[in-house]
């Protein structure tokens, strides 16, 4: 039996091999619907669709059976989200396919994204990221306040660079404070923190994926 698992972003990519390492399991991550930048993700459920349909020869020609999607809610939240890749699936590969799928929904408390759920995992302290509350509710008072979606993103970007990198490592903070390194290379986010959302994805994957060897 062999798998596959599509994610919506690189940085997806990134906190999923992170964390089936942590879990040992076997998981083929194929690369990500957006390949540059997480912002192009806005599109991300049309570009599923394409990214179906390029699998298809890839699926006979690799026996896959099990193909697993990792998107994010975003507001749209988990049940919309779910339906929305079902339908693709659905236009895809028809209502009825061989092949196994299961979706995920990256969240917290139901919305959110990839960074809400990495905002409450994060393992060290974050008095510069923390301090960006204070000036969202500045600009909040002038009816200029960044979206959550916007917010939650720079936020991670600064708790990696400025909480978690040291002086040094932020004179070359592409190498040393990415979020590829950051989430793969360094204990600044707990992969094993109980909380709903982080163990129900643990799950998934272990229903996706055997135990590696």
């Amino acid at each position: 039996m062999s798998n596959l698992l599509i994610v919506e972003s690189e940085n997806d990519q990134y906190f999923i091999e992170a964390l089936v390492a942590r879990i040992n399991v076997h998981i083929k991550i194929d690369s990500p619907v957006c390949l540059i930048d997480e912002y192009e993700c806005l599109g991300g459920i049309s570009k599923l669709e394409n990214k179906l349909n390029a699998l298809k020869s890839q699926v006979l020609k690799e026996g896959i059976d099990k193909i697993g999607i990792i998107f994010d809610a975003d507001e749209a939240g988990v049940e919309q989200r779910t339906q929305q890749i079902q339908e693709k699936i659905d236009l895809v590969f028809g209502e009825s396919p061989e092949l196994k799928f299961s979706i995920f929904i990256l969240n917290k408390d139901g919305q959110g994204e990839l960074e809400t759920l990495l905002k409450a995992i994060k393992s060290q302290a974050s008095p510069m990221a923390d301090c960006l509350e204070a000036w969202q509710a500045c600009f909040a008072t002038k009816n200029k306040a960044l979206k959550q979606k916007d917010f939650d993103k720079f936020w991670i970007q600064v708790y990696q660079r400025y909480d978690c990198c040291t002086n040094q490592e932020q004179k070359q903070a592409g190498r040393k404070c990415s979020n590829e390194v950051s989430l793969k290379n360094k204990s600044i986010y707990d992969y094993d923190q109980d909380i709903p959302e982080l163990n129900e994805l643990k799950d998934f994957l272990r229903g996706l994926g055997g135990c590696a060897t």
